[in-house]
């Protein structure tokens, strides 16, 4: 059967908001009976945009993640729910029922996502629902993916089995895998937002004007090992992502041919440009 999956890409997002703002459209002031009631018009962001800066200037780049309902295979909320308030559907989406709900405060607290939102006015707890009401009565795709002007966000109604192939070949991942809740929602190109970068600028100098060096070779070491490869750009600049943080030291060897050449010791922490590394001719 086939389930419904969203596919999120980081490096698409440049923070439009318009995920948000197509939720709070739809929800606010309205009421879906037996999908969700009326959302408050403040406090609550089902679909909420995380930012963060990585890096140091000149050398500074800024990733947008959207979070929401992760509509989990192994959902706690429905573990946690009573009365069968919370539902998991055949094609995947998870379903607070907002009547049935009514009370269940601690449903809040068994998301480990932080994905449920408390009304205090109507005493319910509230999620994104996939636009569940919408899917049913015809709509392709849920409002948030209809509405992002960058296609970062992209609905699946696929087969689990073609999901799985997607999901390798695009090297998908969870935002929180920690969690092991199964989620129907994936990240691809997470590493801008969860992972850190190496990076630095190389230069030489030709009668007494520094100018920048492309074409170096750049060898990225820890512990003598030989972890990846590149080549200093038109602007000198080089980068290393997707590492770990607070991964510890690292090694850096720069070569290029006429010219002597230089090891870098970087401790890493969070993602950190190393400066501007000067080639001393031979």
């Amino acid at each position: 059967m086939k389930k419904w999956n969203l596919l999120i890409d980081v490096a698409k997002c440049h923070n439009s908001q318009n995920c948000f703002l197509s939720v709070a459209d739809e929800y606010q002031g309205n009421t879906h009976p037996g999908y969700a009631a009326e959302m408050p018009r403040h406090g609550h962001r089902w679909i909420d945009t995380k930012k963060k800066e990585r890096g140091q200037a000149p050398m500074v780049d800024v990733a947008y993640v959207s979070t929401m309902c992760m509509h989990c295979d192994d959902a706690p909320c429905i573990f946690a729910a009573k009365n069968n308030a919370v539902k998991k559907r055949d094609d995947g989406i998870v379903i607070i029922d907002p009547k049935l709900s009514k009370g269940q405060k601690h449903l809040v607290d068994a998301c480990p996502h932080g994905a449920i939102w408390w009304n205090e006015e109507l005493e319910i707890p509230q999620h994104w629902n996939f636009d569940a009401h919408l899917l049913d009565n015809g709509w392709k795709e849920p409002r948030c993916a209809q509405a992002c002007p960058t296609g970062a966000l992209k609905a699946l109604h696929v087969e689990d089995s073609e999901m799985e192939k997607i999901k390798e070949e695009q090297n998908l991942e969870e935002f929180n895998p920690q969690f092991k809740t199964k989620p129907r929602v994936h990240y691809k190109n997470l590493h801008l937002y969860n992972k850190c970068f190496i990076g630095g600028t190389v230069v030489f100098v030709e009668n007494a004007t520094e100018d920048c060096l492309e074409d170096a070779n750049i060898v990225l070491k820890k512990e003598d090992e030989k972890l990846d490869e590149v080549k200093s750009d038109t602007f000198g600049e080089f980068k290393f992502d997707g590492l770990d943080p607070n991964s510890g030291s690292y090694q850096l060897e720069i070569t290029h041919d006429g010219f002597l050449g230089l090891s870098v010791e970087v401790e890493l922490e969070e993602s950190i440009y190393t400066g501007v590394h000067t080639m001393q001719a031979r």
